[in-house]
C-alpha cells in the first residue's frame, strides 16, 4: 500500500562553503509552502554559506551530520558549492546518509557541485543527471551519464546543472509535494 505524506521530513546537506543562493531558494519555497526541514551538517551551531565571490550568511545547523540518519528523513537536499561539496566527499557520514537515501529509494534533489555527492553511493552507478561542470569527471568516473540539459529526473533523483535555480526549486517543490511513500497495511 502506499500512501503520499502530507508533511515529509526534509534534509538540507551543506558544509561551510555551500552555495548561499541554492540554499536561500529552497528555503523561501518551503517556508511560503508551509514545509519543515532540517539543515545538517558537520559545523555545530551554524554553517557559512558561499554568496558569489566570498563568505556569506551563516545558516542555523538543525543537526550534525555525524548524528543525523537518513531514516529520518524522507527527502533529502544536497546542496551546491565547490568548497562543501568537497567538506562533505571527506566526511564518512555524508556518505552513509546519501547511501540510505539511494538504497531506500528516497527522493533525492541536487544542484551544480552538490550533484557529485551522488558518487558516494554504488547504487548510483547508471543514473542520468545534469550537474555543473566542475563535477563531470567524478560523476563520469562512477559510471554515472551526465545529459547536456539544465535539469534532469531519473526516478526519484532530481539534479540541475545549477543555470536555473527557479526550475530547480520548482522540481523540489514537486518531489516534496507528490511524495508517496510505502507503508505496510495495519492488521485489522
Amino acid at each position: 500500500m502506499t500512501t503520499k505524506l502530507a508533511n515529509p521530513s526534509i534534509a538540507i546537506l551543506v558544509a561551510n562553503g555551500f552555495d548561499e543562493n541554492h540554499i536561500t531558494a529552497v528555503q523561501r519555497s518551503m517556508t511560503k509552502a508551509g514545509k519543515m526541514y532540517k539543515i545538517i551538517a558537520p559545523e555545530q551551531g551554524l554553517a557559512n554559506g558561499w554568496q558569489d565571490n566570498a563568505w556569506g550568511h551563516y545558516f542555523t545547523v538543525d543537526e550534525s551530520v555525524s548524528t543525523a540518519m537518513g531514516s529520518d528523513y524522507d527527502v533529502l537536499i544536497l546542496i551546491g558549492g565547490i568548497r562543501g561539496v568537497t567538506k562533505l566527499k571527506a566526511n564518512l557520514h555524508t556518505r552513509r546518509i546519501v547511501n540510505h537515501f539511494l538504497e531506500a529509494q528516497k527522493p533525492v534533489a541536487a544542484i551544480a557541485s552538490g550533484v557529485s555527492l551522488l558518487t558516494l553511493s554504488p547504487k548510483s552507478s547508471g543514473l542520468s543527471v545534469s550537474a555543473s561542470g566542475d563535477a563531470h569527471e567524478d560523476l563520469k568516473n562512477a559510471n554515472i551519464e551526465v545529459v547536456g540539459e539544465n535539469l534532469a529526473v531519473d526516478g526519484l533523483i532530481l539534479t540541475a546543472d545549477g543555470s536555473d535555480i527557479d526550475a530547480w526549486v520548482e522540481g523540489v517543490m514537486n518531489l516534496v509535494n507528490n511524495y508517496v511513500q510505502d507503508v505496510e497495511a495495519e492488521a485489522a
